[in-house]
């Protein structure tokens, strides 16, 4: 089949501003998005500027708005577009060139979270065991693959974008919620200013656009009502 794909491309070196450009594409029903954007970039304009990595909904490098929505493009399917595609940069951040966003804000937030274990307790023999109960109390927000299209899709952080947002939230609930974990606190009282959770509008977008079917919006109200409980 034939597909017309729409790109938005931006060269800071010859551009302007952002423009639509169409390259029509033989394609597969069962192709990957992913698939049409490499057919461009091999056979019709090597200039064409994305990230890709592992190519299998794991690395999440290839975040990107198709037809409308936030999704990896190596998950979504042609027969699940249709055979005329839009795909545009990732909203809310600055574009370095075509589907490139520059990610060094949203990684700055995420490390601000601490999201690694804290534990100053003396190494143990053996591991660090917990119950099956434990380990499911956060298991959702394990699967977060910080591929951004959570906080892309977020008015509160299109609005103002010093909000923390919903990746770097989740990837603090991770924690926040291991019995292992010692930094609960220290986490809490760095989401508990006024660009952490209380800038959620409960809109459900980040629930919506993760590509790892997390249920973000419900893991940031935990973390608001456990600031709750801590403050009381």
């Amino acid at each position: 089949m034939q597909v017309d794909l729409r790109i938005l491309r931006y060269d800071p070196e010859r551009d302007k501003k952002p423009h639509w450009e169409t390259y029509r594409v033989e394609s597969a029903p069962m192709d990957r998005v992913l698939d049409v954007l490499n057919a461009v970039k091999w056979e019709k304009d090597g200039t064409l500027t994305y990230r890709r990595s592992c190519a299998h909904g794991v690395c999440g490098s290839d975040a990107m708005l198709i037809n409308g929505r936030n999704r990896l493009a190596c998950k979504i399917r042609v027969d699940q577009l249709g055979k005329k595609i839009s795909v545009a940069p990732l909203p809310g951040f600055a574009v370095i060139k075509d589907l490139v966003v520059d990610m060094e804000d949203f990684f700055a937030k995420y490390r601000s979270v601490h999201p690694y274990q804290i534990d100053e307790r003396p190494m143990p023999v053996t591991e660090r065991l917990q119950s099956p109960e434990d380990r499911a109390r956060y298991d959702d927000t394990t699967k977060c693959i910080l591929c951004a299209a959570c906080t892309s899709s977020c008015p509160s952080f299109w609005a103002k974008d010093t909000y923390v947002g919903p990746a770097a939230i989740v990837q603090a609930h991770r924690f926040i919620f291991d019995t292992r974990d010692e930094g609960s606190d220290e986490r809490l009282e760095i989401l508990a200013d006024a660009d952490g959770v209380w800038r959620c509008r409960t809109i459900f977008n980040c629930t919506e656009a993760c590509p790892r079917g997390i249920d973000i919006t419900r893991a940031i109200l935990e973390v608001s009502s456990a600031i709750v409980e801590r403050s009381v």
